[in-house]
């Protein structure tokens, strides 16, 4: 389902991308297990960091491998700053959908850039390739942005779907109308194949708690 250009590669030899796609889900608003598995993880993520607080997120080696990356484009890397209003400030993760929350609770969990699509609309192949500076795309907000060079970024015939820096598109996103669906994992260097199988196995479980009869098309972690 996925492939990777000569020049991503080249420019991240040390990368890798995780790929999960999984057949006949259902999206509601909530889901009780769901909900009941989140509210376990918010507490567990609140009693591993908030007496250390930021300083103990910023020395986990998830965070800093993103923060090094995300420091060549001179940005800092959201999931820290999500994991710190989890778990410093007591906030709760955002609950927009079954498979978005599925997804935000894994990524805080284990901190790793992960980014929902909705599999129908997107034309394959997908590509995982390394910005060129001149690609542009619709981000989730509706704002054009074009991609800043060197960036990572995953695209398929019709276009940008996410980068590593702006996120995902307005294009392919999950809705309520999601039946299959699409995740993706961006691993930079310092982000172990082990742990992006990992991670995608714990999203599978929890769509799973939603979708039982759900099948998986694919697990992959893609090696540069």
């Amino acid at each position: 389902m996925l492939t990777a250009t000569d020049a991503w590669r080249q420019a991240y030899p040390e990368a890798s991308i995780g790929v999960l796609a999984i057949h006949g889900v259902s999206n509601p608003k909530n889901h009780p297990d769901l909900d009941s598995r989140m509210a376990d993880v918010e507490t567990d993520l609140r009693r591993r960091y908030s007496e250390g607080g930021r300083p103990v997120i910023r020395t986990l080696p998830t965070v800093q491998a993103y923060t090094a990356y995300y420091r060549r484009f001179k940005k800092t890397y959201h999931v820290q700053g999500q994991l710190e209003s989890v778990t410093v400030k007591g906030r709760n993760m955002p609950r927009p959908s079954a498979l978005v929350s599925a997804m935000f609770a894994a990524e805080l969990d284990n901190q790793l850039l992960t980014a929902g699509h909705d599999l129908a609309s997107i034309r394959e192949p997908v590509v995982v390739g390394v910005a060129a500076g001149d690609e542009s795309y619709t981000m989730l907000n509706g704002k054009e942005q074009t991609l800043t060079e060197g960036d990572m970024f995953i695209a398929d015939t019709d276009g940008v779907m996410s980068s590593i820096i702006y996120g995902p598109d307005k294009r392919t996103p999950i809705s309520g109308d999601t039946t299959d669906v699409l995740f993706t994992i961006y691993g930079p260097e310092g982000i172990s194949t082990e742990q992006i199988t990992a991670h995608l196995e714990q999203i599978r479980d929890y769509v799973a708690l939603v979708s039982p009869d759900a099948s998986i098309e694919t697990l992959h972690v893609l090696e540069a």
